[in-house]
């Protein structure tokens, strides 16, 4: 992993949110790609626990793109996937677009692209 933000938080509790869990664990021919930085505030703030929902989810290292953009958010896919906000994480199924999750939804990243997955994919 390339972010530092993604590192899971130690103290995240996977009871809590084992339907999250449960739900991006289900689905495992999906890839998640980050746009970050670690300069954000925004993505300190969400994206330990969304790396710690994808540990407890067991999500492949190679299923997890991490793509790290500078201060003027600026870097590899910004583009081509439309890239204003970070962070940002669109969640493709064989190179198709299933969601995406952009730094101010009203839940957290994983429970919201889990919401999401379940009403996509299910």
């Amino acid at each position: 992993m390339s972010l530092e933000t993604m590192r899971p938080t130690p103290t995240w509790d996977e009871a809590s949110y084992e339907d999250t869990v449960d739900t991006l664990a289900a689905h495992d021919d999906l890839t998640y790609k980050v746009w970050a930085g670690d300069w954000c505030k925004d993505c300190r703030a969400l994206l330990p626990d969304f790396g710690a929902a994808l540990a407890a989810a067991d999500i492949p290292d190679e299923r997890i793109e991490e793509i790290a953009l500078d201060e003027e958010k600026q870097g590899p896919g910004v583009e081509e996937y439309g890239i204003e906000y970070i962070p940002t994480i669109v969640v493709e199924r064989d190179g198709d677009e299933v969601t995406r999750f952009v730094e101010k939804e009203a839940l957290p990243p994983a429970v919201w692209l889990a919401d999401q997955l379940e009403r996509e994919l299910e």
